[in-house]
């Protein structure tokens, strides 16, 4: 374990998540657990609070589009178990949706603290609203981090997860307001002779602004992608 880490919670990008183990919602976890999928770590300030259940609404709703990429989604607070469940039901008993992923009771904050969950600026004991994409491999590839007042947009935390894959496997980048299923960007040319390649088929096939910005249609990845029809439902869902 990096000591940076354990003494000040500073995860960044790039690294490997920091292993935990904990009682959840649906019983004993660990980081290990999510070996071979995508894991979207998220926290929240507190059970019964109204913008965090918005969220966990939110994020039900989205679950089957996060599963159909190969994502879970995990949850953690400084609250009980008890306190998880019974606000999990209250859930329930008023929407019906019943919440398909585990939310971890980090009674003593160490698993935050390890994160960085928590801003001291803001509060000693509560999380701020925290999120770490983890890749397959345990690798921190995003971080994202929201004041206690805003609440998080799921379907921009759905189109991170689907531009990280798309990236990967087309060993590409995305541009600014990147969608499914839009080009990629081809990386830059390491030599002359490649630059001058890259502007004779910019020229030929207008697919670029300039040897150091072109772009190509992405492959299928792996992982199957929502179509159009699924991700405007997705944004209708939480609209609701």
């Amino acid at each position: 374990m990096d000591y940076e880490v354990m003494m000040n919670g500073n995860v960044r990008i790039g690294m490997f998540a920091p292993e935990f183990e904990a009682t959840s919602t649906y019983g004993p976890i660990s980081l290990n657990d999510y070996k071979g999928k995508w894991l979207v770590f998220f926290s929240h300030p507190g059970d019964f609070t109204p913008v965090c259940t918005t969220e966990m609404i939110a994020f039900a709703k989205a679950n089957t589009y996060f599963r159909e990429k190969n994502c879970c989604l995990l949850g953690l607070s400084v609250d009980s178990n008890a306190s998880h469940l019974a606000w999990m039901y209250d859930i329930y008993c008023r929407t019906g949706i019943k919440l398909p992923f585990p939310i971890i009771a980090d009674r003593n904050g160490a698993i935050a603290r390890k994160y960085g969950m928590i801003s001291n600026d803001i509060s000693n004991t509560e999380t701020v609203r925290n999120v770490y994409i983890i890749d397959p491999k345990g690798v921190v590839r995003t971080i994202l981090v929201y004041p206690m007042n805003i609440g998080r947009c799921i379907p921009e935390i759905l189109r991170i997860i689907e531009a990280l894959q798309a990236a990967d496997c087309n060993h590409s980048s995305t541009p600014a307001n990147w969608c499914p299923n839009e080009p990629v960007i081809v990386p830059i040319p390491q030599t002359f002779d490649a630059l001058l390649e890259r502007n004779q088929e910019i020229e030929k096939n207008r697919n670029g602004f300039n040897w150091y910005l072109s772009f190509k249609e992405p492959q299928e990845c792996c992982n199957r992608e929502l179509d159009t029809n699924a991700s405007k439902q997705l944004n209708e869902n939480n609209k609701n």
